[in-house]
């Protein structure tokens, strides 16, 4: 039992008082505010006999009441009675218990929970700094530095890379923080030594190799983004460090894959017999080709009698959605460009259509899982998936289509983890997300959601958020999250690090632009009076 003689007692416990939570009163002037953490002494079976244990607990509520003072009281009787000091206010809450520290099997800290109820009449103590950092933190090969404690800011929290096993979800409205919060487990991870993939819809990411101040990371070479030639990107090329084009050979599809992007069933056989003769045709000469080169093949074909010409005009019609996936070049990138230890490959998506993008990760998450999958990559490869609602969304949406990635997408969910392959999903709008994957992800980091379709689907996919901390989220600030499953011992509630890296993704400063325009427009108003004067005084330069 720690010495609790140094410790602040926060109050005393009263009522009545259970495993999971209890009721306390405060002094009126020196309570503890809400989400503050308490400790309180019990007695626990640790080690197969009943020993004196340090109870961790958190406040959800703090009120305070006056016997005296109803709400029957008018006024005036109020005054009268405030007056004569007659008022007596008392200070109580309800703290949840999180579980007291335990050493499992091989020395591990572990977190378990109490069985015995805590005692009425005992108080309760401010909990320690030390006692805190126990509970959120982790070794240092397994510890990821995510922040500090909304609470007790000088009480840094690390998350656990163990339970990126069971996938993750980052999940928050629109400008809560989701991707700077990303960043930061990537800068973490990448520091480990991982494997990280981040498919990037919007270039958030591509600046990852840059501090905040826009000088070289240190790591800046262990960081590559790929960017598709038929991408109009989000920032000029010239800005971005070590970057390199992302394009998939038309060449190296195989019929089959053809079939499968453009959705053609087994029983079309006369159209998919015609477009594997096609491709044969085109292999044959070994050369390259292109979807256009395809189409042009069935043409010829028909001209030879090789195929009917309705059956060729038929196989074109199917063929047309692949001139409208702009993704094909002469070659492939290698997927051991993109597969390397301790390396961060940025996927920039930005400027593409919906469909090129879904092509795009359909094939990349379809070859990183055929190289860990068959063993020619043995290293953990962790996929962050921006925007995921857009690749795996509910096929309970009406007139929502499937879409190319969400087949493997949800396989890795299902399958994934056996092989070493650890999906972290971001959206703003969980709701959309197909359920089978979303419900794989068994930690999420979950910052402010008021949407109430999206705190239904997070409530839903996680097993370990209460009704009271989802009551929590409209409330986080911009940046404060709430860390439940796997990746932590206790849910807890955190306020997101200070990224070392640059964001991409961040919003336009509002003022500074509109400060830009006035200028500009004094600019241009300045020339033009220029110009005015320089013809009417006749003065021109002759070039």
């Amino acid at each position: 039992m720690s010495d609790t003689r140094s410790l602040q007692v926060a109050g005393y416990i009263v009522g009545e008082a259970t495993p999971t939570e209890f009721i306390f009163v405060s002094p009126r002037d020196n309570y503890p505010p809400r989400w503050e953490y308490l400790v309180v002494e019990s007695r626990e079976q640790v080690g197969g006999e009943l020993r004196d244990v340090m109870v961790l607990a958190q406040v959800e509520l703090i009120a305070s009441e006056s016997q005296v003072l109803t709400k029957q009281l008018d006024v005036e009787a109020v005054r009268r009675i405030c007056e004569a000091r007659l008022n007596t206010i008392n200070v109580w809450g309800k703290a949840r218990i999180l579980g007291y520290l335990a050493e499992g099997e091989g020395g591990q800290v572990e977190v378990l929970l109490p069985r015995r109820a805590v005692v009425p009449g005992n108080p309760v103590y401010i909990a320690p700094r030390e006692v805190l950092e126990r509970f959120f933190s982790y070794p240092s090969e397994e510890g990821l530095h995510i922040g500090c404690l909304i609470s007790r800011p000088d009480v840094p929290v690390y998350v656990s890379v163990r339970g990126f096993r069971r996938h993750l979800a980052i999940l928050a409205q629109t400008g809560a923080g989701k991707s700077y919060t990303a960043g930061v487990l990537i800068e973490e991870l990448l520091e480990k030594g991982a494997t990280i993939i981040v498919i990037d819809p919007h270039a958030d990411y591509v600046f990852l190799s840059q501090t905040q101040d826009g000088r070289k990371y240190r790591l800046a070479e262990r960081i590559t983004v790929f960017r598709n030639p038929g991408s109009t990107g989000r920032y000029s090329g010239k800005d971005i460090r070590n970057l390199r084009s992302f394009e998939i050979s038309f060449a190296d599809l195989e019929p089959e894959d053809i079939f499968g992007i453009l959705s053609i069933p087994e029983r079309w056989a006369y159209v998919r017999n015609a477009i594997k003769t096609a491709v044969e045709r085109l292999r044959g000469r070994g050369e390259a080709y292109s979807p256009t080169d395809l189409l042009a093949e069935l043409d010829e074909m028909a001209a030879e009698g090789v195929i009917d010409e309705d059956k060729c005009r038929s196989a074109k019609v199917h063929l047309q959605p692949l001139l409208r996936l702009p993704v094909f070049g002469a070659s492939s990138v290698s997927i051991s460009q993109i597969l390397r230890p301790q390396h961060v490959s940025v996927i920039d998506l930005s400027g593409l259509t919906d469909t090129s993008m879904d092509y795009i990760v359909s094939w990349l998450l379809n070859q990183v899982y055929q190289e860990v999958r068959t063993g020619r990559w043995s290293y953990p490869v962790f996929v962050f998936i921006e925007e995921a609602h857009k690749f795996i969304p509910s096929q309970s949406e009406k007139g929502q289509k499937k879409t190319y990635s969400s087949g493997i997408i949800n396989t890795l969910a299902a399958e994934g983890r056996k092989f070493g392959i650890f999906l972290v999903l971001i959206s703003q709008r969980p709701f959309k997300i197909h359920s089978d994957s979303l419900s794989q992800c068994n930690s999420q980091i979950i910052m402010k959601i008021t949407n109430p379709r999206d705190q239904t689907a997070v409530m839903n996919a996680s097993e370990r958020l209460s009704h009271e901390l989802m009551q929590d989220l409209p409330g986080l600030n911009v940046g404060e999250a709430i860390v439940v499953g796997e990746i932590t011992r206790v849910p807890v509630m955190i306020r997101v690090r200070r990224r070392q890296t640059r964001e991409g993704g961040a919003d336009i400063d509002i003022l500074a632009k509109l400060r830009e325009a006035r200028i500009d427009r004094r600019s241009r108003e300045e020339m033009r009076e220029m110009d005015a004067k320089t013809i009417d005084s006749g003065e021109f330069v002759e070039v």
